[in-house]
């Protein structure tokens, strides 16, 4: 277990490694590898535990009874997920988590978290502020995608999502953690026409895409 590499992660920040060694026992922690594509949980789901990714990284995926499909959020080497389910056992998720290639996940008892234990560690009070923090980013996260997926055109949430990613990137040039058919699950389109989109856009002159990889070439400003 790489233990330098968890206490720099948000859920651990402000501990040393080896407090975060202490931790693990208390926190009844368990590692499992998935492969791409492997349900890690799925939804209706009673979640028993919130996952750490440590190598991989994972899609929170919502599918309808006709079988489509839209991607929420992701979670890569460091970021959890399912905490809020876990704070609440007995509410069956209404999302699945799909490992998006081969994956690492650490497991953590909230339940062992959100109360003080025997040994009286005295890292709760961190933890608890910590994953607090980090459901507070899961949230805005979930927000912004809501606030992507409100224009009615593909151009629009396009240039929505990827105008923040080049503010959050500081820079024109980026990538994006979505493959092709990804991105189009996240914006709530179809593929094709997300495909057909972005042509339009890079014979326009608007931008360059190389699979995950962005060049902003006109404000969104100049375009409209």
């Amino acid at each position: 277990m790489d233990y330098l590499f968890l206490s720099n992660t948000l859920l651990f920040r402000g501990t040393t490694p080896e407090e975060v060694k202490a931790m693990l026992g208390c926190l009844q922690a368990e590692q499992k590898t998935y492969q791409k594509g492997e349900m890690i949980y799925r939804m209706g789901d009673a979640v028993p535990a919130m996952g750490l990714v440590l190598s991989g990284s994972v899609s929170i995926e919502n599918d309808d009874i006709w079988g489509n499909k839209s991607i929420l959020d992701t979670a890569s080497a460091g970021q959890v997920f399912a905490e809020t389910y876990a704070c609440v056992p007995s509410e069956p998720m209404m999302v699945s988590v799909v490992a998006s290639e081969k994956t690492d996940v650490l497991f953590l008892n909230v339940s062992r978290i959100l109360q003080v234990c025997n040994n009286h560690c005295s890292h709760h009070n961190k933890i608890i502020h910590n994953l607090l923090s980090v459901s507070a980013r899961k949230n805005l996260n979930l927000s912004r995608r809501i606030f992507h997926t409100s224009a009615k055109s593909i151009r629009g949430r396009l240039l929505s999502y990827l105008s923040y990613q080049a503010m959050k990137s500081g820079s024109r040039e980026f990538d994006i953690p979505f493959s092709r058919q990804q991105l189009a699950d996240y914006l709530s389109v179809d593929r094709s026409a997300l495909s057909n989109e972005l042509s339009k856009m890079q014979k326009e002159g608007l931008l360059q895409a190389n699979r995950s990889h962005f060049l902003l070439l006109k404000t969104i400003e100049e375009d409209i």
